[in-house]
């Protein structure tokens, strides 16, 4: 029984309001988000005790699997990351764009690709670190919010490419039921892509070097090739990927030795994100407004605003969204303002200039008008088509799976 009685403001419990306070704290405090989010965590979790019924043993029980999942993970891909990024692809890669700004363009389809099976803060780094050496150092902002983009977009439609995929996979979604977020994905990337390019064109060309001393590293391709399999079987054959990972991991330590020091790296991100998650599992879904496609066009714009992460996880425990059209909103919706997204904050330390919203809203225009077209194109070539609830005990009891394309 709870020691007082639950509070509520002007009809809404007051756990949105902390939980709110904690997202506004994070967008704030942008050196401070594991202290802000784990102190916002805490403070939700003592409401949640003192004056509501709430059982800790009863939400671990249903969590733990997503949350022990996140983490093997997200370590693990932090190790695939960095195979990847000294494998010798990435040094090579530039020295076969083009000199104009089809150039600048074929770097963010590249990023786009890495995305879709690299985590999108790899490869946002790995598109920002090729950028600064092929246009010396002289990147524009408007470019840079079209790295983040392509590697947002680029990871919307795989389970294996973004942190929110990652979750509704992990969380019983089937790995098919986003990649039509593609549909989306794909045109936004021709529209921010193609004048992100011709900006960074006018403002400074491809400058590129004879590569010297790079060679391709097939031990770590197929270090990652083993991670990647790994992941995909344990799912299939024990809905636990985060186990096929590590296992493959330590298969391929056997072949070449893994970047352990990666793990270390990625650990405060990672509790930030789990933080953040178990927060978020705690707050009243049945309050939240019916799941849709209006629904769910907002909630990209509110991505862009504050992490898209508990957003992701509010829309699994509701139920009753087209996964692949959340998929691209939560994702893609991130880009449109440098601290939106984890790719964002992370390319924003070594472009420094990026860390600015009017500069970034001016600059990248072009990533909010490609996230509102490609939206509409994804609806009206897909239709809004809502998916059962993936998990019994989440079963809301009004939802009503209508399959319609919008007016």
């Amino acid at each position: 029984m709870p020691i007082f009685q639950p509070v509520t403001i002007a009809g809404i419990d007051l756990e949105f309001f902390l939980f709110a306070l904690t997202l506004i704290g994070v967008a704030i405090f942008h050196h401070k988000t594991v202290q802000v989010a784990l102190t916002g965590l805490a403070v939700i979790l003592l409401y949640k005790l003192f004056f509501t019924s709430f059982s800790f043993i009863h939400l671990a029980s249903h969590e733990w699997p997503i949350l022990v999942n996140l983490l093997g993970l997200l370590l693990g891909f932090a190790i695939l990351a960095k195979h990847f990024e000294h494998s010798g692809i990435p040094a090579r890669l530039p020295y076969y764009l083009p000199d104009d700004w089809k150039g600048g363009f074929l770097l963010l389809v590249l990023v786009f690709i890495l995305s879709s099976f690299l985590d999108n803060i790899a490869a946002a780094m790995i598109g920002g670190g090729m950028a600064y050496v092929v246009f010396k150092k002289k990147v524009h902002l408007g470019y840079l919010a079209g790295i983040v983009a392509a590697s947002n977009a680029g990871g919307s439609g795989s389970v294996l490419g973004d942190t929110t995929t990652t979750m509704m996979w992990i969380d019983g979604v089937n790995a098919i039921d986003v990649i039509h977020a593609y549909v989306a994905a794909i045109p936004a990337l021709f529209i921010f892509g193609i004048v992100a390019s011709i900006q960074q064109h006018r403002y400074q060309p491809i400058m590129k070097d004879e590569i010297v001393g790079s060679h391709i590293s097939w031990k770590r391709l197929l270090s990652i090739a083993l991670i990647l399999i790994g992941a995909v079987s344990a799912n299939l054959l024990f809905d636990f990927p985060a186990f096929g990972v590590w296992v493959a991991i330590f298969a391929g330590a056997f072949i070449i030795r893994p970047e352990c020091r990666e793990i270390k790296l990625a650990l405060p991100g990672t509790v930030f994100l789990l933080a953040l998650v178990l927060a978020a599992s705690m707050m009243p879904v049945e309050q939240l407004p019916a799941a849709s496609w209006h629904t769910t066009l907002a909630m990209g714009f509110v991505s862009s605003i504050f992490d898209n992460i508990p957003l992701t996880k509010l829309a699994l425990d509701q139920g009753g969204y087209d996964w692949g059209v959340l998929a691209y909103a939560v994702g893609y919706g991130g880009s449109m303002i440098w601290f939106g997204s984890s790719a964002g904050v992370a390319l924003s330390n070594l472009f420094p200039q990026a860390k600015s919203v009017s500069g970034w809203v001016r600059n990248g225009w072009h990533v909010t008008v490609a996230y509102v077209v490609s939206f509409f194109i994804l609806l009206n070539v897909m239709g809004w088509h809502p998916h059962a609830p993936h998990k019994q005990h989440k079963t809301p009891p009004d939802i009503k799976l209508e399959q319609h394309h919008p007016n």
